[in-house]
């Protein structure tokens, strides 16, 4: 049977030896604390602004996905998602990287990924409540230090009791972002191949991108500075659309709550490459909250999975 015939779960099955999966999930999870220290770094530099970044980035993540569903034959035309769902998640795309571009331009690289993990997490845990999902006690004890280490993250901020913390608002905006990703996270359950799908939201997240730049170009003339536009293209054509085919391509073969224990490596792979790279601070403030959020949901992850598995059900 060609490979282009292969629907992308069967190919999944059929090709991803263990080794391969582990290596592609290490490579994801690299390409998403990546993108947080690119982003980080150019709009830390100044060399270019947070709208410019959000449209090359979405601009230049389309391009390459497109190229590759060129480049190896990928039929798309008859399994394109409808319209309307591709206009809704090209703009749930565009809002959470445009809030992820004017967050890291005051938040530190490790706070960042804290607060959009954390955010990400509990729009998939409403999500759960939704469906009808319910905690027991180890859950709650876990949801409520994550969040009281959330509080204590940012409570700084809202008191103006650490010199030099972000603003509040800066802090919210990644919030907002981590909630965006959240929701396209759960619209991209539908069924269908990932490129595809990703294509098409990317390319449909465009004219939002293109909007939100105008409307800052009214207000003041856009920073483009050759660093700025590099980390930019790195962030979306690298970090972004590889590093989402590579997730893709992983997660149909991972367990549902080995991929949301992997994932709770970013924020401290992101922290540990704003201390190396980046020379951001590392204090007991942040070491104490880092451990209450990514422990608290760690304890909600891990209850939840031995709950389940104890009645017989695959996680969903």
């Amino acid at each position: 049977m060609p490979l282009h015939t292969l629907s992308f779960p069967r190919f999944v099955d059929r090709f991803m030896s263990p080794l391969r999966i582990a290596v592609f999930t290490a490579l994801s999870m690299l390409a998403f604390t990546g993108n947080a220290l690119i982003c980080r770094a150019a709009l830390l530099g100044g060399t270019i602004d947070a709208a410019s970044f959000t449209a090359l980035r979405l601009l230049s993540g389309a391009a390459m996905l497109w190229a590759i569903i060129a480049v190896r034959n990928i039929p798309h035309r008859d399994v394109s998602p409808p319209v309307s769902a591709r206009v809704i998640s090209g703009f749930v795309l565009f809002a959470y990287a445009a809030a992820f571009s004017y967050a890291y331009a005051r938040v530190s690289a490790g706070a960042g990924a804290l607060i959009l993990f954390a955010a990400v997490q509990t729009v998939m845990i409403g999500y759960g409540f939704y469906r009808g999902e319910r905690f027991n006690g180890l859950q709650w004890l876990g949801l409520l230090l994550a969040y009281g280490g959330l509080l204590a993250l940012m409570l700084p901020s809202a008191t103006g009791a650490l010199e030099g913390a972000p603003s509040l608002l800066a802090y919210l905006i990644m919030l907002i972002s981590g909630a965006a990703w959240g929701v396209y996270s759960l619209l991209g359950r539908r069924v269908g191949d990932p490129r595809v799908i990703s294509a098409h939201n990317f390319l449909y997240s465009l004219p939002f991108a293109a909007l939100l730049s105008l409307a800052m170009w009214a207000v003041e003339p856009p920073r483009l500075g050759a660093e700025g536009v590099v980390y930019a293209l790195l962030s979306g054509a690298g970090a972004s659309a590889l590093g989402y085919i590579v997730w893709y391509s992983a997660l149909p073969a991972l367990r549902a709550t080995t991929a949301a224990s992997v994932q709770l490596s970013v924020p401290l792979m992101t922290a540990l490459g704003g201390i190396l790279l980046l020379a951001e601070p590392f204090t007991l403030h942040f070491l104490l909250v880092s451990a209450a959020i990514i422990g608290g949901l760690a304890l909600v992850i891990f209850s939840k999975s031995q709950r389940v598995e104890k009645t017989g059900l695959r996680p969903q």
